[in-house]
């Protein structure tokens, strides 16, 4: 089969849909990754089209599983907390790992799984264009279900079902599809909703403010920021505008880790164009994402109660806006 490069499509934030023609679905809290099963290799990459095929070596198994066939799927790789849910804070050690034998030994102690929920392309025949109703069936039939890859249930109705259980289990949320909907690579589509439980998503991270008392002389909180479409400034791009800082849910490992990638980042002027920006603050360049959880959003634009999750290094940080 032939390489069939596609960007994965996205869900635009918004309710539960009223009415029939949708299907539901879990929102998985991993990384995205469309994988290739073509001429008895697997290939995966991110959603900014990044190789990342080394790094989980446990999905090889997905060529022998698909037997004759050839493939490109669309899926979550996550990883499970103790509970057996799904943890983007586990997946932290995963996803940022390349060197062989360090990717060796967390296959043992931070297994992952690859969450299947779409079929772009099988045997050559390129599926983008049919509906999603017709493109689940075609997945269906490729009965996957192995130690590391699942095609996990969806629900056809109004999906309380799968609400109730995502929120029973404290999971992200869910994904409502239109059964008609085509495969749009790329785009941010209302035919898909991501319907979040709790308030998180991504912020760009600005700079960071020095810790006080356990943490004097280290990483104190760092300082977010997200782009205005709607507002530009004078070079006509969008205006970042600082939303707050986030000081808690860091860890010691995580700790290291960000000044380790910070610190080549540091620059002297303020990367934002709006917004209140803390005192203290070491300004860096806004090349890193963060995934935040948070409580509200004030008046001021600011967020409250925030808890630092992971660094999302699959997410271009210029397409990082605040999520209604």
């Amino acid at each position: 089969m032939q390489r069939l490069e596609l960007l994965p499509m996205f869900a635009m934030p918004g309710t539960m849909p009223n009415g029939p023609g949708w299907a539901y679905e879990v929102k998985w809290d991993g990384v995205r990754a469309i994988s290739t099963v073509s001429d008895g290799a697997l290939r995966i990459v991110g959603r900014n089209g990044r190789d990342i095929t080394a790094r989980y070596p446990e999905i090889q198994g997905l060529v022998e599983a698909l037997g004759v066939h050839e493939a490109v799927l669309d899926g979550e790789i996550i990883a499970y907390d103790d509970r057996g849910l799904p943890s983007f804070e586990r997946l932290q050690a995963r996803m940022h790992v390349d060197e062989p034998a360090a990717v060796d030994a967390l296959t043992r102690s931070v297994p992952v799984a690859y969450m299947i929920f779409d079929v772009l392309a099988i045997d050559g025949e390129v599926l983008a264009t049919f509906p999603y109703a017709q493109r689940r069936a075609r997945l269906e039939s490729l009965a996957l279900d192995g130690p590391a890859w699942h095609v996990p249930p969806n629900e056809v109705g109004d999906g309380s079902t799968i609400e109730a259980f995502t929120r029973l289990h404290a999971i992200e949320g869910i994904v409502a599809k239109r059964l008609d909907s085509r495969y749009e690579p790329g785009r941010h589509s209302p035919a898909w909703r991501k319907i979040k439980h709790t308030r998180r998503q991504e912020f760009v991270i600005g700079g960071w403010t020095p810790g006080e008392r356990g943490r004097t002389g280290d990483i104190g909180a760092l300082v977010l920021g997200v782009y205005e479409p709607d507002e530009l400034d004078q070079s006509g791009a969008s205006r970042l505008r600082c939303c707050g800082r986030v000081g808690s849910g860091f860890s010691q490992d995580t700790l290291v880790e960000l000044r380790r990638v910070l610190a080549p980042l540091a620059r002297v002027s303020s990367p934002f164009d709006a917004g209140s920006v803390p005192r203290r603050t070491n300004f860096v360049e806004p090349r890193l994402v963060a995934e935040v959880r948070f409580a509200q959003w004030t008046t001021a634009h600011i967020v409250r109660a925030a808890v630092f999750l992971g660094l999302r290094t699959d997410k271009d940080p210029r397409t990082v806006t605040r999520e209604a």
